[in-house]
């Protein structure tokens, strides 16, 4: 095993780190309090490869490892969680769903603008009534010859009203239950695709989050991802890679929470003297330190598994579980450290902490990540 980065990762480390801080952090607590999409930002982020960093050149991507996408989610998130699940997003699920298992008509059309950042795409699944039961699609695709005749609603669409390419998935066969259902690709502009009110939420403000609404719209049958009732599987597969991007922004909103927090400790002084010298502060700064090591350790793994084509499965469900856990963890820590400082935006923490809570529920809940490793470990 060989722990270190090598020196492409190295520089696409600091790349990630510069940008955040020269380009995310400035103006970051206002984005969030009017919950304002980072676009500026987000173009910038195309333009320098980050939101294509698995895409074949060939396709106008970056061409890298996943090991690379974890480092610059890590340094992204630590600064703009808003930001960072754009990135996700359009790395993890849009990207990569499109060049694992689309045609290569649709690879051509689609990938070259996403992976360049001139557009971004929003995965489709969750719905009112199907949201860790994502077996129970109420939407619908009915096949009517050359198109898809599509009907239904998606609820907590990241990048609902700013994306232009759109991974729906459907349900076709209700008969045929999950093997029935099919992945279509979807753009705005198709007559009867509405976007409803954006959500009001607890954190990751600036990201665009929204409800789609479906009304017989016609979908070309060159736009289904797969062979029909291919939709679940894809669905799942997705996931998977996805919950490794999950993971590395829990891993950077921890890590982001830390560092402030320790250096706050060496400048905030009590008792006569800085309070990183109180054990108390210190043995919280040493459990965040090895929290957070241990939580890189995992999506390190899970990362070198899908770069090395191994079964992920597992390996990114412990990286998704544990990093959402560390980066709640360490955030409510980081705003405890701060005191009545945490408790107010100027110090950033408090929007970190509030930031944690939702890797612990998107792309899979913490409970879904515990069925998908015990079920692999009763199965030995």
């Amino acid at each position: 095993m060989d722990f270190n980065l090598t020196e492409e990762h190295l520089m696409i480390q600091q790349a990630a780190r510069d940008f955040a801080q020269n380009e995310l952090l400035p103006g970051v607590i206002e984005r969030d309090e009017k919950q304002i999409f980072p676009t500026e930002q987000i173009k910038k982020m195309g333009e320098l490869g980050f939101l294509g960093m698995m895409v074949d050149p060939k396709y106008g991507g970056s061409g890298l490892d996943a090991i690379s996408y974890v480092i610059a989610m890590e340094e992204i998130s630590k600064v703009d969680a808003s930001a960072s699940v754009v990135m996700s997003v359009n790395n993890s699920l849009v990207c990569w769903g499109l060049q694992e298992y689309g045609t290569e008509e649709q690879k051509q059309k689609y990938l070259p603008g996403l992976a360049s950042g001139e557009i971004h795409g929003a995965f489709c699944l969750s719905e009112p009534e199907a949201g860790s039961d994502a077996t129970s699609q109420k939407t619908t695709a009915i096949d009517m010859g050359d198109h898809y005749l599509v009907n239904g609603t998606k609820n907590w669409i990241t990048n609902g009203n700013t994306a232009s390419v759109y991974l729906v998935i459907a349900q076709t066969h209700p008969e045929l239950k999950h093997k029935g259902i099919n992945a279509l690709i979807m753009t705005k502009d198709m007559p009867g695709f509405s976007v409803g009110p954006k959500e009001q939420k607890m954190g990751i403000r600036g990201s665009d989050t929204h409800s789609l609404m479906f009304s017989d719209v016609k979908v070309p049958k060159e736009n289904r991802i797969g062979e029909d009732g291919f939709g679940f599987k894809f669905a799942m597969k997705t996931l998977a890679g996805g919950r490794i991007g999950i993971a590395s922004q829990a891993l950077g909103i921890a890590s982001g929470a830390y560092e402030l927090a320790l250096k706050y400790s060496k400048e905030r002084k009590a008792f006569g003297t800085e309070i990183c010298n109180h054990q108390a502060i210190a043995f919280k700064l040493a459990d965040m330190a090895v929290n957070i090591e241990a939580a890189r350790h995992l999506c390190m793994k899970a990362a070198w598994d899908k770069d090395n084509h191994k079964n992920y499965d597992v390996s990114g469900a412990m990286a998704k579980l544990f990093a959402s856990q560390v980066a709640m963890d360490t955030a409510v820590e980081a705003v405890q450290i701060h005191g009545g400082n945490g408790y107010v935006k100027e110090y950033h923490v408090e929007r970190l902490m509030r930031d944690a809570k939702i890797t612990q529920i998107y792309e899979g809940t913490s409970e879904i990540q515990k069925i998908v490793i015990s079920r692999a470990v009763i199965a030995g």
